[in-house]
């Protein structure tokens, strides 16, 4: 009988095929519970990586480019997603929620959080800046159980659509300060003037052109979609085109040297507005989500294995300190600031201001930051928002179903009905 020695290949085949029945099993299984998909696949992750794998380290600080692009694929396709699948026409006066969080909340969040890290973690300004920077937009890829429901499905309220739309435009808006940091790290060695091209380029350039790009990438795609003359791409029942409308939005605003992550969302938003109430919309969010939840497992995957691994700095009392203060302090008291005169109830305001949830966005942040400048303290930056990262994903996915159901019934809706009605549509799609 020959000696049993596994094929690398065949086991990552059955790995895969196990990865990819969880994606479809899990979320069904954890509906009702107090737990969250995400806490399921860190635990995973560790468990894995503390009996299978000695010796290997996938702590994102070792793999920093691999970081940056994992992280990068999987908000694109994230924002993408959010975007098809808010129902609310945009429009300044409609999306009042958004903007408040965006321009009011998100600046105050970052001077809070420099503040927090220069004086209980010691870090420098500028660094303290990237880590700020990196941690006060929320995450559009593990917010699913705070965000609207899919297209056309309903659900969506005021708490589920401002935590959508935040989570869709803010990390458009924290790159400028991301840009800012690393031309102040740059600026010593240099000595670039950085104020004007960090300016011109950074903040009017990129913005603008970021959001023009989208638009007609949008424009582009819904005229091939639902537009053009003879057999449009609706018909053919394929969602891939709006993986395919990522990719290009994307790319095209990065050749233009603009900001990417607006260019995706708006590029959604548009696609969403060229025939709102197609039923394609829904197969195009679908397969958006699918691909999302399985590039996110296996972020989340690594993520455990790097708690166990080891993270580069030691935790001490001060690093526990200053992520209680991110997420019990920062997050909740900015954001009740930014909704103070908003047209919302006290719960509605408490829960969006608890709910800024920290993750996938975050480390592509840090690891853009980190790739791009010359920075001090880089592993206790990776310490830091790996804490702050495991803490919410705890905090918010053990609160997430009990809180929101509770608004639900609070407000009159019943969410154990809205349950069986996703179902159904799920059911009536198949």
């Amino acid at each position: 009988m020959p000696e049993w020695s596994p094929d690398p290949y065949i086991i990552a085949l059955t790995g895969t095929g196990v990865l990819i029945a969880l994606v479809a099993w899990l979320p069904l299984a954890l509906r009702r519970l107090p737990i969250s998909l995400p806490i399921v696949c860190i635990a995973i992750g560790a468990l894995l990586f503390g009996t299978s794998y000695p010796g290997f380290n996938p702590s994102p600080g070792v793999h920093p480019y691999i970081t940056e692009r994992l992280t990068e694929f999987v908000v694109i396709i994230a924002l993408m997603g959010a975007g098809l699948k808010i129902d609310r026409v945009f429009s300044f006066k409609h999306w009042a929620m958004a903007w408040r969080l965006l321009l009011i909340t998100m600046p105050l969040s970052i001077l809070a959080i420099m503040g927090v890290a220069t004086w209980v973690l010691g870090t420098g300004a500028v660094a303290s800046l990237l880590l700020a920077t990196s941690l006060a937009p929320t995450d559009p890829v593990l917010a699913a159980d705070v965000q609207v429901a899919g297209p056309k499905e309903g659900g969506e309220d005021t708490v589920r659509f401002a935590l959508t739309s935040e989570a869709g435009l803010n990390d458009g808006f924290a790159f400028p300060f991301v840009h800012l940091a690393i031309a102040l790290s740059l600026t010593a060695s240099t000595g670039d003037h950085w104020f004007t091209n960090w300016l011109t380029f950074n903040v009017l350039w990129e913005i603008i052109a970021g959001v023009g790009c989208g638009w007609l990438i949008g424009r582009l795609f819904g005229w091939l979609t639902f537009k053009v003359p003879g057999d449009t791409l609706a018909k053919t029942g394929d969602g891939l085109i709006a993986i395919a409308a990522t990719f290009v939005s994307y790319g095209v605003s990065e050749l233009m040297h603009c900001y990417g992550f607006f260019a995706v969302f708006v590029t959604a938003l548009t696609l969403r507005s060229t025939h709102r109430d197609h039923e394609f919309q829904r197969d195009m969010h679908d397969i958006t989500e699918q691909v999302e939840r399985i590039a996110m497992m296996v972020l989340l995957l690594a993520f455990g294995g790097s708690l166990i691994t080891g993270l580069p700095a030691p935790i001490g009392w001060a690093e526990v300190l200053a992520a209680i203060l991110i997420l019990f302090v920062v997050r909740p008291v900015t954001g009740l600031i930014g909704l103070i005169g908003a047209r919302a109830t006290r719960s509605e305001k408490i829960t969006i201001a608890f709910f800024g949830i920290r993750g996938v966005g975050s480390f592509y942040y840090l690891a853009y930051g980190l790739n791009h400048g010359e920075f001090a303290d880089a592993d206790l930056l990776w310490t830091i928002l790996s804490l702050v990262v495991i803490m919410s994903v705890v905090l918010h996915g053990l609160t997430v179903t009990p809180v929101m159901r509770w608004l639900d019934r609070s407000q009159g809706r019943d969410p154990d009905s809205e349950v069986q009605s996703a179902k159904g549509l799920a059911r009536t799609r198949d």
